[in-house]
C-alpha cells in the first residue's frame, strides 16, 4: 500500500496546494491534479483510485490519467515522502 508519511501537512491554495514535511521543512508545490492524487492517498486510496478521481474531474483518457498518477507517485517516492509500508 502507498501512503503519505505522517509528518506531511497539505495546505490548499488557489493554484493547487503546498505539501510540507513537518520534520525537515521541505515543501513541494502541487497542481490541482496533484492535489487530487494526494487527497486520494490521504483518504486511504491507491493509485487506481487516484486515476478514477482524476478522470471524474478531467476529460482525459484512462492511459493519460494513469501516466499522470504514476509520474507523480514516482516524484513523491524519489522525494522520500511516501510510506510504502503503511497499512
Amino acid at each position: 500500500m502507498t501512503a503519505l508519511r505522517d509528518s506531511l501537512a497539505i495546505t490548499e491554495t488557489d493554484y493547487g496546494a503546498v505539501l510540507l514535511d513537518m520534520e525537515d521543512g521541505n515543501y513541494w508545490n502541487l497542481n490541482h491534479t496533484g492535489v487530487i492524487v494526494v487527497n486520494t492517498l490521504r483518504e486511504g486510496g491507491g493509485s487506481a483510485d487516484a486515476v478514477t478521481a482524476i478522470r471524474q474531474h478531467y476529460d482525459i483518457s484512462p492511459s493519460e490519467a494513469e501516466r499522470d498518477v504514476t509520474d507523480l507517485l514516482d516524484q513523491l517516492r524519489q522525494a522520500g515522502i511516501l510510506d510504502e509500508q503503511a497499512q
